[in-house]
């Protein structure tokens, strides 16, 4: 089966798992998801990622992070720009999540950061996701 939007599915399998209670969520790997996966990480939404190579299929294992009371730390994903509407920003525009509670994932010309990375080294690109 092809996905027509590996990143939404990505997302959409971390919500899922996350509502879900599971430990961790397994998934196709491929660069993207990576950066993504080592971002959430970096910004304390999940607790660790490992990517598995069974041939030539990789798969990505991220571990979910939970809160004392076994809430999950990461309430909220949204896709931003989608193969059917690319949104793109430019430095000037990199929009705050939450007021800056949570995070704007973008695609950059200097790699895959969040919006405040971006906004430090003043570069736009192409809005991913929020995550807060």
């Amino acid at each position: 089966m092809q996905i027509s939007d590996p990143i939404a599915d990505m997302l959409t399998r971390l919500r899922n798992g996350a509502l879900a209670r599971h430990a961790f969520v397994v998934m196709p790997s491929s660069k993207m998801k990576e950066a993504i996966a080592a971002i959430l990480k970096s910004e304390g939404f999940i607790q660790d990622y490992e990517v598995y190579v069974d041939g030539v299929k990789k798969t990505l294992r991220v571990q979910l992070k939970y809160t004392q009371e076994r809430q999950p730390v990461m309430t909220g994903l949204k896709r931003i720009s989608r193969p059917g509407r690319r949104v793109y920003s430019s430095r000037e525009e990199i929009p705050l999540v939450l007021s800056g509670m949570g995070i704007a994932i973008m695609s950059t010309p200097k790699g895959v950061m969040t919006g405040k990375d971006a906004r430090r080294q003043g570069v736009g690109g192409e809005v991913l996701a929020y995550v807060w």
